[in-house]
């Protein structure tokens, strides 16, 4: 069982601890100080830089002989796994510790921050960033976590460092509001109060299952897996080495014969002259065509170079100076939280390819964007840039894109490990799915796109099967939204009877089916937000006063690829209608609600009884033990659902009361 030492703050003591004491503190405590490094760095670095980016911090926290002193305020030391922490005043080991964390935090806040003269829209290079420790070779990263886990990097990646930082101190270092935010003061983190508040909601209702996801090894840069680099593009690096080497040598002789007039470059060459290797088609990456079925990261770094086109260096060359430049008369689009900016490294290209009679060329940006170029092949058509976030893609997520649309119709290129694709139609859930038709590049036949205009007579989507070589043998939906990556559809079921949460499933059974049919026309709400995927659950069946017919209460939530989410609370009264369309009864945006981190949810609405009587109606989550209306009308039901009838226009609200304890608002 840990061992928590009792809280101790500083005596005021102005010395610092001695190097000895601190190379102590962090050789002991290494493991923990990279943790909370790597949370805190930003996660647009990747896993492999941002690996090696936390044990740098760590390792360059330890101080100098004339290191400044700085004694931080609170010196409470985390809880040990094994045997007992060490306590202030304890041979200095405890003011040690908090010192070197307060280093670690500082440092790694500050890679959020870009230098003074940098130019703003630019990110900073790898290059002016600590490069210690290097590895060459290899790409590092930490084992791969499930989806609890992969929710909960989504929820840090899209917020501030200070709130990771926030989060991380309270969950791992146990400190409390107090003492995170005095600490964060001390580290220079921007608005430390807000960063606090923000972690706290963050936290959700399961504090202590954060916690724990935040210990595994998702988020354990000192537990790794690898897996080689480039071996064709590293060759030919070392072979450029040796060409630069000689070119050096006879440029150091040209330059002494230059005149010392020679004109001064543009400006805005030297960011440019930065970003050049990286628009260079020589240095794309491309990955093996069967690198997919052998490794354990199965998003878009594993899809293959494909389309007829990815040998024509001249198109190739006109993408990436595009992507660079952002020159005027290219269309530029970009989801909400994605960067249109020039890649700070070498991408990895997707495809090149010529589509109903347009070049499209699609990179894959180091795992946080995917990027689409588009010119016409005949003609003086306008060239086309769309930015996608696609950070945190899975099986699932990052199985398709989107190649070409044209009016109403659109082609998809799929995944590798895709066996199998076929559509369906959402508003027709008793119709069978039908044969989608794939060229040897993976493109697939032009499929009808859901109606962008106020019609919903039709819903078609995508239903996906996974190869068995991944162990992954499953059906899976996907939509077009209007990005460049489809969204993924699931469905959570209803609660059973003595059984615990349930958890979203694939959206492909029969009550799922028929659950998407009656809220399928609600996704036009959410076209082009950037959405990743949208989990119908069916939070709770209510009894309808006078007839006892069943109707159902579901909350629609959208995640998108920044991480907040959106819901919709809707009501599907019984229906004549497979396709009957419910009741949408709040709309909350930047929501946890119906989320792991947000697992209860009360709503209600009005309803007229054939009768001709009006009735508030509630209902809520699995958790809730009673639920009560006040106001115009005073009533109190135990169990999850409430019926009492009201007039139509009678102020009324609605609170419950969980079985754990506490009270939860009605969402609006």
């Amino acid at each position: 069982m840990p061992i928590h030492p009792p809280r101790q703050r500083s005596t005021g003591n102005s010395e610092r601890p001695g190097v000895q004491q601190a190379e102590s503190a962090l050789v002991e405590h290494y493991p923990r100080l990279v943790r909370l490094a790597y949370l805190v760095l930003p996660p647009p670095l990747g896993r492999h830089r941002r690996v090696l980016a936390a044990h740098a911090v760590v390792q360059r926290a330890l101080p100098g002989v004339r290191t400044a002193p700085e004694i931080p305020a609170l010196s409470r030391i985390p809880a040990q796994t094994r045997g007992a922490a060490p306590r202030p005043g304890q041979d200095g080991a405890g003011t040690a510790y908090a010192w070197m964390r307060l280093r670690v935090l500082r440092a790694a806040l500050a890679h959020e921050q870009r230098p003074r003269w940098w130019p703003g829209r630019l990110p900073v290079p790898a290059a002016l960033r600590p490069s210690l420790p290097a590895v060459w070779g290899l790409r590092l990263y930490p084992r791969a976590g499930g989806a609890a886990e992969l929710a909960l990097d989504q929820a840090l990646s899209a917020v501030p460092g200070a709130v990771r930082a926030a989060f991380a101190l309270r969950l791992l270092e146990e400190l409390d509001a107090t003492e995170a935010q005095a600490l964060l003061v001390r580290a220079g983190a921007t608005d430390p109060a807000g960063a606090v508040r923000a972690a706290r909601s963050l936290e959700g209702a399961d504090r202590a299952g954060a916690g724990e996801l935040l210990r595994s090894g998702e988020f354990d840069p000192c537990v790794l897996q690898t897996r080689p680099s480039d071996l064709l593009r590293r060759r030919h690096r070392m072979r450029a080495v040796a060409a630069v080497a000689a070119l050096c040598v006879l440029a150091g002789g040209l330059v002494a014969l230059t005149e010392q007039g020679a004109s001064a470059p543009a400006p805005g060459g030297g960011a440019r002259s930065a970003i050049a290797p990286a628009l260079d088609p020589a240095t794309l990456l491309r990955t093996a065509a069967d690198e997919w079925a052998d490794t354990s990261r199965i998003d878009f770094t594993a899809w293959p170079a494909r389309g007829d086109l990815t040998g024509d260096r001249a198109l190739l060359s006109r993408a990436l100076r595009a992507w660079g430049r952002l020159p005027d008369g290219t269309a530029v689009s970009a989801t909400p939280g994605t960067l249109a900016v020039p890649p700070a490294q070498p991408p990895q290209l997707l495809y090149a390819g010529e589509v109903d009679g347009t070049a499209v060329v699609l990179f894959h940006d180091r795992g946080v964007r995917v990027v689409r170029y588009a010119e016409p092949r005949a003609g003086s058509g306008t060239p086309a840039l769309d930015f996608a976030r696609t950070d945190g893609a899975d099986v699932t997520t990052g199985a398709a894109l989107v190649v070409s649309r044209d009016g109403d119709r659109a082609r998809f290129l799929m995944a590798p490990w895709i066996s199998r694709t076929t559509t369906r139609d959402l508003l027709a859930p008793d119709s069978p799915a039908r044969t989608l038709q794939v060229n040897a590049d993976g493109v697939t036949a032009a499929v009808p796109r859901p109606s962008p205009g106020g019609r919903c007579d039709s819903w078609p989507v995508l239903q996906l099967r996974s190869s068995e070589r991944i162990v992954e043998n499953h059906a899976f939906l996907l939509t077009d939204l209007g990005d460049l990556a489809p969204v993924h559809l699931t469905f959570t079921p209803g609660p059973a009877a003595r059984a615990g949460a349930r958890q979203p499933r694939e959206a492909t059974s029969s009550p799922a089916l028929l659950a998407w049919a009656r809220t399928a026309c609600s996704l036009t709400a959410l076209r082009g937000s950037g959405v990743r995927a949208v989990n119908n659950w069916n939070f709770a069946e209510q009894r309808l006063p006078e007839s006892g017919t069943p109707a159902q209460w579901l909350c629609t939530r959208a995640d998108t690829w920044q991480g907040p989410g959106r819901v919709l609370v809707q009501f599907l009264p019984p229906s004549s209608s497979l396709t009957g369309q419910g009741t949408v009864v709040a709309d909350e945006r930047d929501t946890a609600l119906c989320s792991r981190f947000g697992q209860h949810v009360l709503a209600g609405t009005r309803w007229r009884a054939p009768s001709g009587h009006w009735y508030v109606l509630a209902a809520g989550s699995r958790a809730v033990s009673r639920i009560e209306a006040t106001g115009a009308v005073r009533e109190s039901a135990a169990g999850t659902t409430l019926a009492v009838r009201a007039p139509r226009e009678a102020p009324v609200e609605l609170t419950a009361r969980l079985r754990e304890g506490g009270s939860l608002s009605a969402v609006r």
